[in-house]
């Protein structure tokens, strides 16, 4: 395995740290006038999703995380399991609902996310980051009313519910991001 030093810590670097998969998330070299130099680091656990400060000697040593991330098929669910199937090999793996994020809720059948794994465990499920959903129930907009920036609830076809503007109709394709759970325009 590869190591890394507390000295080469970047954003987005990943490290298993005391058997947990840390990424940093902020970091800051400080060479104080009296003392030794250190690294104040701002760390995310990849597994819990808390966050912790912590500073290191730099020349602190870490082993690098690996972390896999495979294109996979969301198939279907039964009951807490969600099923997806790698479609090169047509293997298909069952993911509890605890390794799926709150905006899975805008993942329907046949979407393609990225299953992400660290030592052969998934610890996560990434959907895409814009998605295309129909709204199956809303409330029909008012004709006439163009006031700007007027939102009304609609629940799109996997459940989700989300606010759109008014001008949007029961059966309309939209396109949601995500990450926010926004909505960006008509599809």
């Amino acid at each position: 395995m590869a190591t890394i030093t507390a000295g080469d810590f970047r954003n987005g670097v990943t490290f298993d740290y005391d058997g947990n998969l840390m990424q940093v998330v902020e970091f800051q070299h400080v060479k104080p006038g009296k003392g030794a130099a250190f690294v104040r680091t701002k760390m995310k656990n990849l597994i819990t999703g808390s966050v912790t400060e912590t500073s290191f000697n730099p020349t602190a040593k870490f082993e690098s995380a690996y972390i896999e991330r495979k294109e996979m098929q969301y198939v279907y669910n039964d009951g807490d399991l969600y099923y997806f199937m790698d479609m090169e090999t047509y293997d298909q793996i069952p993911l509890a609902q605890s390794k799926l994020g709150d905006n899975f809720k805008f993942v329907k059948e046949e979407t393609m996310c990225k299953i992400v794994s660290w030592k052969g465990d998934v610890i996560s499920v990434e959907p895409p980051l814009f998605v295309e959903l129909q709204i199956t129930e809303t409330e029909p907009g008012v004709k006439g009313n163009t006031a700007t920036n007027v939102q009304k609830s609609a629940t799109l076809e996997t459940g989700a519910v989300i606010k759109v503007p008014i001008f949007i109709n029961e059966g309309d394709m939209i396109r949601v991001d995500t990450r926010t759970g926004e909505y960006l325009e008509r599809a």
